[in-house]
């Protein structure tokens, strides 16, 4: 999975911390953002393969961010991961859009998974 890019929207530092080191440890390249109402303009500079996407994200929410991503004619086949603590986490996903959902908190081996999954279909 060298060469992948993986862009993690979550306003909370920690986790932005955790999953960078998780994902770089495996291989990838890791951008972060703490706000999701540039997502556009994010994914245009990182061009990511794939990436997690947190429901409470300031300042539009996860889920609008991922309907204007999947709205975007060029960027529309990048697979998104939802995440959140929601018990309805998978709901969430779909009306989102997103290809894949993981339910907060997760452990190390799920997210390595989860992104491996989605970057796999995406071939």
């Amino acid at each position: 999975m060298h060469n992948k890019t993986i862009l993690i929207f979550d306003d909370d530092k920690h986790i932005l911390d955790v999953c960078n080191i998780i994902l770089t440890d495996a291989g990838y390249n890791v951008a972060v953002s703490e706000t999701s109402h540039d997502i556009i303009e994010r994914v245009e500079e990182t061009k990511p393969d794939a990436i997690l996407m947190d429901n409470w994200i300031p300042d539009i929410g996860g889920m609008k961010a991922t309907q204007l991503l999947k709205q975007h004619p060029v960027y529309k086949d990048i697979p998104v991961i939802y995440c959140s603590a929601n018990n309805e986490v998978h709901i969430l996903a779909e009306k989102a859009g997103a290809e894949a959902y993981l339910s907060k908190p997760f452990n190390i081996f799920d997210l390595e998974e989860m992104v491996k999954q989605v970057l796999e279909k995406r071939k």
